[in-house]
């Protein structure tokens, strides 16, 4: 199994603030949750159900921001790191926090026409990070994604990983179908990826592309997009 821990960055791009804040908004948010008795799954999760039933839209949005365990939060924050500064950095803060929300509501949105009439709730950033994945791959397919390969440090273009990732979540999508036992929401990683490279598309002719360099990125300001 790879096991990423990061990628080229941009270079002089907009400072990926929102990257960065969505990933000590989620560890607050978690640590409220579990430590504080802060209500959390059964009451922000998005339950297809009630979702179909037109009730507690907002869960679509909430749901994103919840996680069930240390591990789920810190799988989901350790690709927020590695993928979503560069995009944020290259279309700007406020088009990005769109487009992150954006593609919760798409995964969301998947995943409930894949399990309608589920009473489990769903919930984290996964919806919306592979989202961020599917832009990755259209804007950075040749950037090199750092990781280790049991105790060997490779380094993988990131269309062959972010493509054998999407190719691993189709196929247990696929399988999953007619299962209503909860588990992995794979249908939301498959919707929030396809709206991701949908957008890429769009970002690719919308903005000017940075280059990438290998380590930290240098960030500051570039061309305006046609949304900021």
């Amino acid at each position: 199994m790879f096991f990423p821990i990061g990628d080229d960055q941009v270079h002089q791009g907009h400072t990926p603030y929102f990257a960065y804040g969505f990933i000590a908004l989620n560890v607050i948010i978690y640590i409220a949750q579990h430590f504080l008795g802060i209500p959390g799954v059964m009451e922000y999760g998005c339950i297809p159900a009630d979702i179909e039933a037109g009730q507690n839209y907002h869960t679509l949005i909430t749901s994103t921001f919840l996680h069930g365990s240390w591990m789920h939060l810190i799988g989901n924050m350790l690709y927020m790191w590695i993928f979503a500064d560069n995009i944020e950095a290259s279309i700007g803060n406020w088009p990005f926090a769109v487009f992150y929300l954006l593609g919760g509501l798409a995964a969301g949105g998947c995943h409930i026409y894949f399990n309608q009439g589920s009473p489990i709730p769903a919930v984290g950033a996964s919806g919306a990070l592979s989202a961020v994945m599917g832009a990755y791959i259209v804007m950075f397919p040749k950037s090199n994604i750092r990781g280790y390969l049991v105790f060997f440090r490779l380094s993988v273009p990131a269309f062959i990983f972010l493509g054998f990732w999407f190719f691993q979540q189709s196929q247990a999508g696929y399988a999953s179908l007619g299962d209503t036992s909860g588990g992995i929401a794979w249908w939301a990683h498959i919707g929030g990826f396809v709206f991701g490279v949908v957008c890429g598309f769009l970002f690719r002719t919308w903005y000017e592309m940075p280059g990438l360099v290998a380590g930290e990125g240098s960030y500051g300001n570039r061309r305006r997009g046609p949304f900021g």
